[in-house]
């Protein structure tokens, strides 16, 4: 039993040795792959070494000549972006010069219309302490009054000659009202009122702005037709005189805005005003009233003056036939002015023509000439003239005979 145990080890041994020199056998096959395969790496890796060595040498090459390209690139670039620089610069400069020159313009349009702002202002200033100062005036009845007198007194002094309106009139009865005008041909004076109701109007705008409802704006608009009703009444009863004043009489109202709301919403108003002879006029009206008495007064005026006129014109027609007759006579000596002068003309045409005859020696023809005026004329003339002054002319010198010719002749034309 111990024997084939230990044959059986024997025999293990024997395997295990073999297995290991089999082991052995494959693992230096094995090495020798491996280093065969690590030289054929090692050549591998020195070739691609050579060739990465040759390629950094080319892509040396390579990246300096594309350094001297992109330095000249790099030149070119900076010479263009300096001269784009020095364009902008200069662009930019001159357009900042014109932005400065326009601001400036700007800045002296602004400080102009900034000036001509305070000056606006300034006066809208003065109109806003007018108007709070005419607002002052209109809450006060007894200023309010003699405002609407003012304006009415204003329109009649620019409107009528002085002494064709009288301004608190007393009346018969003894009311005093604001104004009357004397109308012309002895009619009685036109009374004119100007103390409207501007309490209750205020009050009724102040109602319509407030919005308080329809109850107060109805209460408002009552209590205006009830003053206004009370004015045209007062008006109609105390200065409606019969021989004394106009049968109409007029109610001034001191602004267009307040005529026209009364007559577009107060239609009621304004027939009881008619009804009773009371017409309502505003600032226009008024002045358009007096533009119309104003001709009236200069028509009545011109027919008062009719017969003074006719006589002047009397008097220009007998001056103007007296000028007829004298220039008639005029005209008379201008003709014969005329004559004369025709005659001088045609004497002295004749005096041209001998001296022309004269300077020009014709002394032959000029005594015969002579010689027959002398002839004709010898039946008029005295003996001893024409023996005289035939004597003369025998001892005078030539000279001496050629001026005796020409007083000859000269008596001849006359």
């Amino acid at each position: 039993m111990l024997g084939q145990s230990l044959v059986v080890l024997a025999i293990g041994a024997l395997l295990v040795l073999f297995w290991l020199g089999l082991a052995l056998i494959r693992s230096n096959r094995a090495h020798k792959g491996v280093d065969a395969e690590a030289a054929a790496r090692a050549a591998q890796s020195e070739a691609r070494l050579q060739d990465i060595l040759k390629a950094q040498s080319e892509m040396q090459g390579r990246m300096g000549t594309m350094a001297e390209l992109f330095g000249a690139r790099q030149a070119e670039l900076n010479q263009a972006i300096g001269q784009r620089l020095d364009g902008m610069t200069q662009r930019i400069g001159s357009t900042l010069t014109d932005q400065t020159r326009a601001t400036h313009e700007n800045l002296a349009r602004l400080q102009e219309r900034l000036a001509a702002i305070d000056t606006a202002q300034s006066n809208i200033q003065s109109l806003a302490r007018d108007v709070v100062g005419l607002q002052a005036i209109l809450s006060n009845k007894q200023t309010r009054g003699a405002f609407g007198q003012s304006r009415m007194e204003t329109i009649i002094k620019d409107g009528l000659p002085f002494g064709a309106f009288s301004f608190q009139p007393t009346l018969s009865n003894g009311m005093r009202p604001d104004c009357t005008v004397k109308m012309p041909n002895g009619s009685p004076d036109l009374v004119i009122d100007a103390k409207f109701p501007l309490e209750a109007w205020n009050a009724l705008r102040d109602a319509q702005a407030a919005a308080q409802g329809d109850q107060a704006l109805q209460s408002a608009q009552q209590r205006f037709r009830r003053d206004m009703d009370v004015h045209i009444k007062d008006i109609s009863e105390k200065y409606l005189i019969a021989g004394e004043t106009q049968d109409t009489a007029f109610l001034f109202v001191p602004s267009e805005s307040i005529f026209a709301e009364v007559h577009e919403s107060f239609e009621a108003i304004v027939q009881r005003a008619h009804r009773a002879r009371v017409v309502i006029v505003s600032p226009s009206l008024l002045m358009l009233s007096i533009q119309v008495i104003q001709a009236i007064l200069k028509d009545a005026r011109m027919r008062e003056q009719a017969h003074l006129i006719q006589g002047e014109v009397v008097r220009l027609m007998e001056d103007l036939s007296r000028l007829d007759d004298r220039t008639r006579k005029l005209q008379a000596h201008f003709s014969m002015a005329q004559k004369d002068v025709d005659l001088i003309l045609t004497s002295s045409e004749k005096l041209a023509k001998r001296g022309s005859r004269i300077e020009s020696l014709e002394f032959a023809q000029l005594s015969e000439q002579a010689g027959e005026s002398t002839d004709g004329k010898a039946a008029t003339r005295t003996k001893a003239g024409d023996d005289a002054g035939k004597s003369d002319q025998e001892s005078l010198p030539f000279e001496h005979r050629t001026g005796a010719l020409k007083l000859r002749v000269v008596d001849e034309d006359e």
